[in-house]
């Protein structure tokens, strides 16, 4: 089930932090809860994906995301993700989740999220290909920046994430049609 209430939580624990820019990471505090677990009472992967949720939407709306979809019926969806999974984190743990944005280009906007130990430790990297949409497809990041009443240019796409997208465009789609 998803986590309504957390979100809630989350949403309104953040309600007057104070506005960050495109780029700026939003940080917040979680804990991993019996029913955040799989069998090996650690956090599951698939909860974690979920989890990151509870960063990704204060940290839109702290951007001015928020107002921008709402005033156009804009939604938000995630194209593509690719986590890297490096230190387990167990029932009770708390963790520090950092969430920022990272890049741009003319269809997609990358998001990077982290789990952070109490010991310092990352135990877990994210980095999402997330979409606006319309009824029409999707919204060029272009647009949507001036929707949200600000002037900003794309900032250079590390490296490391152009790669992924250039592994990502030659993966099949299709996929399985051998």
């Amino acid at each position: 089930m998803y986590p309504y209430i957390r979100m809630a939580k989350e949403l309104f624990v953040h309600r007057n932090d104070p506005p960050i820019a495109v780029g700026e990471a939003h940080v917040s505090q979680h804990m991993c809860w019996p029913w955040d677990i799989d069998p090996w009472k650690e956090l599951n992967n698939g909860r974690t994906l979920t989890l990151y949720d509870l960063g990704r939407i204060p940290m839109a709306r702290r951007a001015g995301l928020v107002p921008a979809l709402r005033r156009n019926g804009w939604g938000m969806a995630i194209a593509g993700a690719s986590v890297r999974y490096r230190r387990r984190i167990h029932m009770f743990d708390r963790i520090e989740m950092r969430s920022r944005v990272s890049c741009w280009d003319a269809r997609f906007i990358y998001v990077e999220q982290s789990l952070w130990k109490q010991n310092g430790d990352c135990a877990s990297h994210a980095l999402l290909r997330t979409a606006v949409t319309s009824r029409e497809g999707i919204v060029a990041p272009e647009r949507l920046i001036k929707a949200m009443g600000q002037s900003l240019h794309a900032p250079a796409i590390p490296d490391w994430i152009a790669a992924w997208i250039e592994a990502e465009d030659t993966r099949p789609w299709p996929p399985m049609g051998d």
